[in-house]
This record gives structure tokens, sequence and C-alpha cells, in this order.
């Protein structure tokens, strides 16, 4: 299934709903992100997913981030909650959702880095070569907030 991100588009689609989902800022020792190029839609974004029933939103963290990257982490704080109207996001089975994701910062506590079905390639990114990636511009600005390590979270 493939997906296309609209931010404050106007001739983006109206959402049909919201989905709860979480995303993880995950830097190793060497100040390095764990990023993901999506097969969704090609962008390197942060690993993560839909809150499935049963779990809690760290839990779901942790699971996502395994499952995409063969990384396994432990959850240590909040980069911030993203529930912008104006970000849409309209799948190609016909749903179209208005993001509410939350990002929380995660530690690697082991695991072996290895692609999955949902991603061509997985890697831990230093700050400098972001520039240089296909990034959608809500991920790049959840990445810049992980970076910055405000000691609140960003909340909108």
């Amino acid at each position: 299934m493939s997906r296309t991100d609209y931010f404050n588009d106007p001739d983006a689609p109206e959402a049909q709903r919201i989905v709860p989902a979480v995303t993880a800022f995950v830097l190793n020792d060497h100040d390095e992100v764990l990023l993901e190029r999506r097969s969704d839609n090609g962008r390197w974004a942060m690993p993560g997913g839909v809150q499935e029933i049963g779990e809690s939103i760290a839990e779901a963290a942790v699971r996502e981030v395994e499952e995409e990257t063969g990384i396994r982490v432990r959850v240590t704080g909040m980069v911030g909650i993203y529930s912008d109207p104006g970000h849409v996001i309209a799948f190609s089975d016909g749903e179209v959702r208005q993001e509410f994701s939350i990002t929380l910062r995660a530690q690697p506590q082991g695991g072996t880095l290895r692609a999955s079905s949902e991603s061509f390639e997985v890697r831990w990114t230093p700050r400098s070569e972001l520039d240089a990636l296909d990034i959608a511009p809500t991920t790049r600005l959840r990445l810049d907030r992980g970076f910055k390590n405000d000691p609140a979270p960003y909340i909108g």
C-alpha cells in the first residue's frame, strides 16, 4: 500500500479519521539518528506506526522500531505530539487520515540493523547528512526538535 502526505495543501483530500500513531527518535552513542527509507513512499523517516489494541504508545514504539529496523530500543522520553490538521495522509486503499502522532525518544539496546517489508533500507544517519535525504517536511520538524532536545515536549 502506498501513501501520500499533504501538508497545508489546499488540494489535499478531506480526512476521514484520526488514528493514534508513534514514531521513535532513536540516537546511538555517535549522535546518529535511526532512519528508514519507507517502502510506501520512498522517503526517509523515523521508524514508527499505528498503536494496536492492548499496547501502550511506548510499547507500540518499541515494537515498530524492532519490526522495521531490527533494533531493540528503550523509550526514554518524548519529543512531541503532532496533530496538525493541515497534515493529511492519503493511502492507496482510499483511507485518508489527519495526522495524530507522538514522537518518543529512545535509546538502542541491541539487535541487528536490517530492512523489512516496510523499508527499502535502514541506517544510522548523522545530522549533517539530513539535508541530502528526501524527508517529508513534517518528519524534518520532528527530527529538528529531537536534536534540539528541549526539556519540554512540543505540543501542536
